[in-house]
């Protein structure tokens, strides 16, 4: 069952005006399709959210436009502003539920890998899948067990089962999920022991240093002798 949404038609189209609708908190948005003509419209943009949310990118929307109009919409496109984390527009495809379409589905993973029990890191290169099918027949995910993955085992698109309501149009090969080995740790370094005596560089010994002692003091007196 789709998600009812009301919209409100915009005919004044000045940046005053939408400036302003955005701080009532509501959202910009036209709505097309293929043999429609498009209309620009305002949605609550907390409702918008929620509805993504909670059912799904895509969900199909029951947009009551006011005045009478209500259309089965999916939402194509958002745009949010990156500095206030708030979404300023959003655009609306209006949709034949008799005729199939290329959506992307979300890729949900789930159990514990028994490679990863073992020390093995889970990666997931695949979070959407290419599928078509009819709107009201669209997957919200798509959900692969790996709980029987070992180390240097993997998932393909090829190993999922086919399903009677949607097709998948994901190459075969493409990698959904694996298991790797762990990383090896980097030996560390030998360390010297720390009670060892430092070696002494040009250390002289004992007798050494005695012997120029010696010599000069000979010389010493030998200077003496001479005056």
């Amino acid at each position: 069952m789709a998600t009812v949404l009301k919209a409100n038609q915009r005919k004044n189209l000045k940046q005053s005006v939408t400036r302003e609708l955005r701080l009532e908190g509501n959202v910009p948005s036209v709505v097309y399709g293929k043999d429609k003509q498009p209309i620009t419209v305002a949605v609550n943009s907390l409702e918008l959210l929620k509805t993504v949310r909670d059912e799904g990118k895509n969900t199909i929307i029951s947009l009551d436009i006011d005045g009478g109009e209500t259309v089965d919409v999916m939402l194509h496109e958002y745009q949010i502003d990156p500095l206030k984390d708030e979404l300023i527009h959003a655009d609306f495809y209006v949709v034949d539920m008799s005729e199939e379409m290329d959506v992307e589905v979300p890729v949900h993973l789930e159990g514990e890998a028994e490679g990863a029990k073992e020390g093995g890191v889970v990666q997931q290169p695949l979070y959407e899948l290419a599928v078509r099918a009819k709107p009201a027949d669209i997957p919200e995910e798509i959900v692969v067990d790996v709980s029987e993955l070992n180390i240097g085992d993997s998932i393909l698109v090829s190993d999922l089962k086919a399903s009677s309501k949607y097709e998948i149009t994901e190459d075969p090969d493409t990698t959904i999920v694996s298991v790797t080995p762990p990383e090896e740790m980097p030996e560390e370094p030998e360390t010297e022991d720390a009670d060892a005596e430092p070696e002494v560089i040009n250390e002289k010994g004992d007798d050494e240093g005695e012997g120029e002692d010696e010599s000069e003091g000979e010389e010493a007196s030998d200077d003496e002798d001479k005056e």
